[in-house]
């Protein structure tokens, strides 16, 4: 269903090819074929962990001098306003930032913590905690645009909510909420501001070490374990040998979800356990079995990583922007390096606002709508604020440019299978274009060129495709009319045909006046002169057809009418002869009584016997020339009035 939706999208435009490019090679696990360049000798060994480096943030923290919210600021008394709407979807990261000294994933980790008493459940020292979390920020790139500390303390506070959804209460043991909130906050650390397609094309170190598979997902889990071991790092130090396996197990199933090639994979096994859940009388989730748990939870981190466009609309653009950013900046890099510029990259083609617009149909709505569906009623609310997101930048998307002459070479690069479904979907198109008549088909094809006019996203290749389908009508219904035999059945079934022709013809009529008056009220796209052109000679076109079936019908009647007197007349003439044969019998029995039998007689009898058989052979061949089948009962009593 994607496939087909998607290369619906790519017919469009040139922008909504770049975006079903996109979504399809970045949310979709498909193996990419790519040249990979030579490798580089290095003297780097490769169970080196890249982008470790060794901070030190522990000397000058005690827990005695431990700042209120975990960082050290000016503006604590804003940034505790702010902090007040911690357990909200509407909360403003933004600001955050601004009033931490630009340290927001480590305020918001030290600030949920807190809340939700973890340190004290697992006598995580606070000094050990802040040295973790600020250097796990610095871990993370400044200068990348959106994969940095900002995004990962939004996906930390995200689940931070989601965790507390009515549906989800109790659901979940404290060392799985501290695995789900350890997991956002790595989930992107040292991420370069590429993705995983560009570091295997360009045979990035990294792709070698995890083999092209899920690249910057498994750096991010080995890093962000790797800090761990620096000093006073340990955050859980104070776990039994148990729980850290099972909190490793947990965080490594999380993160690598964040793939977004694993997208489809997660959202179906989402939407199966929708299907078959379970819930107690308060509406709460039965999640007895840890798959069913860890499920849940790796969703509910996608769905975090993947919550830009549920935000009120202030923070989504924001976040639109410092995506684009990132893309734009990776597509020049491959600009230089001579390669080809991946889908949504190229700055000078790319269109924002189709990209969010695809981006919510196809990935973000599909999502939210099924986890929606698993604690519902709980987040309708976020629901809403998508489709109103989505029905902004819908509005300000501005008008596509005509696609180019070569516009055909172009589809090639980006080509879906066709389904089963539009195979279906092309052959009922098909049989209603055989049975519909042709006012209706005049009408419809005018219509069709209308609101074709009205979108200027339509390509040459659709135009070409609309001529040979209506080419491979007009022969069809050749054919039809050329098995056309005469028959007043087959009349009786054209007359059927053409009365549902006109009906048709006339629903038509009505839509296209329906639209003519959406267009004229809306102030959209007016007919021009070529068009008006068009529907008057269709119009011509319907007048002298109408006017070939009135001529049809009334040559019809005619040979009816013919066919009647036909019979008529043959019937009198066959009653006649019956006449005229019954009195010469009576009056030859008469004579035979009065004077007997001579010879005389008898030749008299054959003479008139021959003259009865000729005028019957006579009144048969009338009956053959006028009817074309004579019936088998007549010609059975023809034949015993001559034995007679």
């Amino acid at each position: 269903m994607l496939n087909r939706e998607l290369s619906h999208l790519s017919e469009m435009s040139r922008s909504g090819n770049q975006v079903s490019e996109y979504i399809s090679s970045t949310f979709m696990d498909k193996q990419n074929e790519v040249e990979i360049p030579s490798p580089t000798l290095k003297d780097k060994p490769m169970i080196h962990i890249s982008g470790v480096r060794k901070l030190s943030h522990s000397s000058s923290l005690s827990s005695a001098s431990m700042p209120r919210f975990g960082v050290n600021t000016d503006h604590e008394d804003e940034l505790a306003k702010e902090l007040e709407d911690l357990n909200k979807w509407s909360f403003n990261i933004f600001r955050v930032a601004e009033f931490s000294n630009n340290r927001p994933l480590s305020c918001i980790m030290y600030a949920i913590f807190q809340e939700r008493e973890l340190l004290k459940t697992f006598r995580i020292p606070v000094d050990t905690f802040v040295t973790y979390v600020m250097t796990l920020e610095d871990h993370y790139h400044g200068n990348v645009a959106y994969h940095n500390s900002l995004h990962a303390a939004d996906v930390a506070q995200s689940t931070h909510v989601l965790l507390s959804t009515p549906a989800l209460d109790a659901v979940f043991t404290d060392l799985e909420i501290l695995a789900v909130l350890f997991a956002a906050a790595i989930h992107d650390v040292d991420h370069p501001g590429v993705s995983n397609q560009f570091l295997i094309n360009t045979n990035s170190e990294l792709a070698l070490m995890y083999n092209d598979e899920s690249v910057l997902e498994n750096h991010h889990l080995a890093v962000g374990f790797k800090l761990l071991h620096q000093e006073n790092c340990d955050i859980f130090q104070n776990l039994t040998k148990r729980q850290r396996q099972s909190l490793r197990k947990l965080v490594i199933d999380m993160v690598l979800a964040t793939d977004m090639s694993k997208h489809m994979t997660l959202l179906a096994d989402l939407k199966t356990m929708v299907e078959t859940k379970k819930v107690t009388s308060s509406g709460v989730l039965l999640l007895d079995h840890y798959t069913e748990r860890i499920q849940v939870l790796k969703n509910m981190v996608h769905c975090a990583d993947l919550s830009n466009p549920t935000k009120l609309l202030p923070l989504y653009r924001q976040w639109t922007e410092r995506i684009m950013e990132e893309f734009f900046r990776q597509g020049d890099k491959e600009r230089e390096r001579g390669m080809e510029i991946s889908a949504m990259c190229d700055k000078h083609t790319a269109s924002v606002e189709k990209s969010q617009v695809g981006f919510i149909d196809y990935i973000v709505h599909p999502l939210w709508e099924t986890w929606a569906d698993l604690v519902h009623p709980d987040a309708q609310e976020i629901l809403d604020t998508l489709e109103e997101n989505r029905e902004w930048y819908l509005n300000t998307m501005p008008q596509s440019p005509s696609p180019p002459p070569d516009r055909h070479l172009q589809h090639d690069r980006f080509q879906f299978e066709l389904t089963l479904e539009e195979l279906e979907h092309n052959n009922h198109n098909n049989i209603y274009r055989r049975t519909s008549g042709g006012s209706s088909r005049g009408i419809r094809n005018s219509l069709k060129a209308l609101c074709d006019d009205s979108n200027g996203d339509r390509t040459q290749g659709e135009q070409e495709e609309t001529g040979e389908e209506d080419q491979n009508q007009a022969e069809a219904e050749e054919d039809d009319e050329e098995n056309h035999n005469g028959e007043q059945n087959g009349i009786q079934e054209e007359e059927e045909e053409e009365n549902t022709g006109e009906k048709q013809g006339e629903e038509a009529e009505e839509e296209l006046e329906e639209v003519l008056e959406e267009q004229e009220e809306g102030g959209g796209g007016e007919i021009n002169g070529e068009q008006d052109e068009e529907i008057k000679e269709e119009d011509e076109r319907d007048e002298e057809i109408e006017e070939e079936v009135n001529k049809d019908e009334a040559e019809v009647e005619k040979a009816e009418e013919e066919e009647n007197q036909g019979e008529e007349e043959g019937e009198n003439e066959d009653a006649e002869v019956e006449e005229e044969t019954e009195e010469n019998l009576t009056e030859g029995e008469e004579g035979k009584d009065e004077e007997g039998n001579t010879e005389e007689d008898k030749e008299e009898e054959t003479e008139m016997d021959s003259k009865d058989e000729e005028a019957e052979q006579e009144v048969a061949e009338e009956n053959a020339e006028e009817v074309a089948e004579p019936q088998e009962g007549e010609e059975d009593e023809l034949q015993e009035e001559q034995e007679s």
